[in-house]
């Protein structure tokens, strides 16, 4: 068992994906480098990586020029990379976007417009007979059909990164959970319960749930704060998956973060239904915080409808037969809960693009939502290049 190292040049804190291909990124950068990443659980992805539905995204739903729309393009395509080297299974199975009616075309309309401004390989727009002959089972007025979009395990990946750290001489230290930030003499020092830390030249916070209130320990803005979001997901009966030939998602409200319910296969078989998107609040504070208080007035109906998805398995099955009719509230049993930590401003806007701030000897991920898994391997070279300076 690794021991966390008194001193380093580099300190990662965070073992999931992104946390790990930043160490990745870096230590391939400067070899030289004594590097550690400290994970605050019993193993790497027990956070975000590990709750997720696995979907490689294809970069559709992004604002052209954002930082999700760049590295989302670009991250997926390294992604499918790095699973045909590794050996991990994925499959390209492919996605629909469906329109159920004359009134969301005009949103389908601006999709397709992000998506090939955001040069998404192989999208296209299928009329009602075409999306039947790509989803026999699925009915709406038209599509856009994403062959690129894929399916993987994102915690077999970041098993396979940390892997590839272990190799390179960088550790990644189970069970240190990282309580407080100080600064010392050309150093930041992350403390861990009972008196022990480690003294880095740099740190890089890839901290999930917890990366506001260490960003705040280190000296950065309590904006924006971290308010997490807790999704349920039902899977399909067995004798039903052949009815989801690949993903089936609605349009989006564009004012949400959200995607919607939508039907994913996964890559171990199953399909699943969801997801809900209730808030899981750390402490109190959260609820009472001004902008949680704020979001809540304005998206107050949404949330009720989230509630009744939560609550009524019936009623979640009701949004999956708004577009494959054949299912039912019976088809669908057992289930899985994914983590989603979503950075939200004191106005009450939830925050959409990749932030990453900066404090002495540090940088902070503050909003990584997905697709972060997908643009991993990209946006680890981002923080990568603003890392450097400070490990001259």
């Amino acid at each position: 068992m690794s021991v966390a190292p008194e001193e380093c040049d580099l300190a990662v804190v965070g073992g999931g994906i992104l946390g790990l291909a930043v160490a990745r990124e870096l230590k391939r950068r400067r070899p030289e480098l004594s590097a550690v990443v400290l994970e605050r659980g019993p193993a790497v992805a027990g956070g975000q990586t590990g709750a997720n539905s696995g979907v490689i995204h294809a970069g559709i739903y992004y604002v052209p020029g954002s930082l999700k729309a760049r590295l989302c393009v670009e991250g997926a395509r390294e992604m499918y990379e790095f699973c045909e080297r590794e050996e991990i299974p994925f499959e390209r199975c492919g996605k629909v976007i469906v329109a159920r009616s004359d009134a969301e075309l005009g949103r389908l309309d601006e999709l397709e417009r992000r998506g090939l401004e955001n040069q998404v390989p192989g999208l296209r727009r299928l009329s009602a007979s075409e999306l039947a002959e790509v989803e026999p089972a699925c009915r709406g007025v038209a599509a856009l059909h994403s062959p690129a979009t894929g399916i993987v395990d994102f915690a077999a990946v970041a098993r396979a990164v940390a892997a590839e750290l272990s190799d390179s001489g960088t550790p990644v230290i189970f069970n240190y959970g990282i309580e407080g930030v100080e600064s010392r003499p050309g150093r930041v020092a992350l403390l861990r319960g009972g008196g022990s830390e480690v003294r880095a030249r740099f740190a890089v916070f890839c901290a999930g749930v917890g990366s506001d209130k260490l960003a705040v320990a280190a000296g950065a803005s309590p904006d924006p704060r971290i308010v997490p979001f807790r999704g349920a997901y039902l899977y399909l009966r067995p004798e039903k998956r052949p009815l989801v030939r690949s993903m089936i998602y609605p349009v989006p409200d564009p004012s949400l973060p959200f995607l919607g319910v939508h039907l994913t296969r996964h890559i171990d078989g199953n399909v699943s239904l969801g997801p809900t998107a209730l808030l899981a609040p750390r402490s109190p504070g959260d609820l009472v915080w001004p902008g949680t208080i704020k979001m809540g007035l304005k998206w107050w109906r949404t949330g009720i409808t989230e509630i009744r998805h939560r609550l009524s398995k019936r009623t979640l099955a009701r949004a999956a037969a708004d577009y494959v009719p054949e299912l039912g509230p019976g088809d669908f049993d057992g289930g899985f809960a994914g983590k989603r930590a979503q950075a939200l401003g004191r106005d009450g806007k939830l925050v959409d693009d990749f932030v990453v701030s900066e404090t002495e000897r540090a940088l902070h991920v503050r909003n990584a939502p997905s697709p972060a898994a997908t643009s991993s391997f990209a946006l680890a070279r981002l923080i990568a290049d603003r890392a450097e300076p400070g490990l001259d």
